[in-house]
């Protein structure tokens, strides 16, 4: 009789990272009943998983709200596994150099499960944040890292992202349909460069590029910047430093 030998073992392991998966989503700390509804979870079960969770530290409950929220014993983890990216620490004077030249922030992200995971930020020296954090994820269609690896899919690797995936808007911006993403990936395809105008964040434009070796994509980075500080001139010095940036890492990788 044929077995599944990729099939999990250890359902509560699975079901732990379901709960983590929503605290990730989440804006704000879950109640039990929230994260059972969340993961679909009954919640008998969901509440035995958390309080193991808890004991371990991987989530920590507010007794007096009765919220959930990440664990501390996960940011040992997430330093291991962000250390462990060689690709980052490859890149860093690359990045460092980058955001220098053009006084706005640097990022450099991965792909895993079908999203970018930013795993290095370089912040701008002027005094605009913006909204995204390392550890943090972004849809592949909607910012310009993402479109910079979709355009690099082969047709069968797109059409498999793309089969009965929703195009959700994150603003107004935000291309929903597939024939204005696609076609926007054929415009990168020609250019090298792709772009997220405000797709992704209110007043934030971006440009993006990947990081490619032998048909190896070990990455992608960006430059982002608040709309209003980028002219033409600047966005033309961008595009070229990128370039520029991109060729430079691909020769050492």
């Amino acid at each position: 009789m044929p077995t599944n030998t990729n099939k999990p073992y250890g359902t509560v392991l699975v079901k732990a990272k379901e709960i983590l998966d929503f605290l990730g989503r989440t804006e704000t700390a879950p109640t039990l009943a929230e994260i059972s509804a969340g993961v679909t979870m009954a919640k008998p079960t969901a509440l035995k998983v958390l309080t193991t969770m808890n004991e371990l530290g991987l989530v920590r409950r507010d007794d007096q709200t009765k919220r959930y929220y990440m664990g501390t014993q996960l940011i040992a983890y997430a330093q291991k596994a962000l250390a462990s990216f060689d690709i980052a620490g490859t890149v860093r004077p690359y990045l460092e150099r980058l955001r220098d030249e053009t006084q706005e922030t640097i990022n450099l992200g991965v792909v895993r499960d079908d999203q970018i995971v930013l795993i290095d930020k370089l912040e701008s020296p002027n005094s605009i944040k913006l909204q995204s954090i390392i550890g943090g994820t972004m849809n592949l269609y909607s910012s310009a890292m993402g479109k910079a690896v979709l355009a690099g899919y082969s047709s069968a690797q797109l059409h498999q992202y793309l089969s009965g995936r929703e195009l959700k808007a994150l603003t107004p911006a935000t291309l929903t349909k597939q024939t204005a993403l696609q076609a926007d990936l054929k415009r990168i395809r020609q250019t090298g460069i792709s772009i997220d105008n405000e797709e992704n964040e209110p007043e934030v434009y971006c440009l993006g590029v990947t990081l490619q070796k032998s048909n190896h994509l070990y990455g992608a980075i960006s430059v982002s910047t608040p709309k209003y500080r980028l002219s033409d001139e600047r966005r033309a010095q961008f595009v070229r430093l990128l370039l520029n940036t991109q060729h430079a890492i691909e020769s050492v990788l």
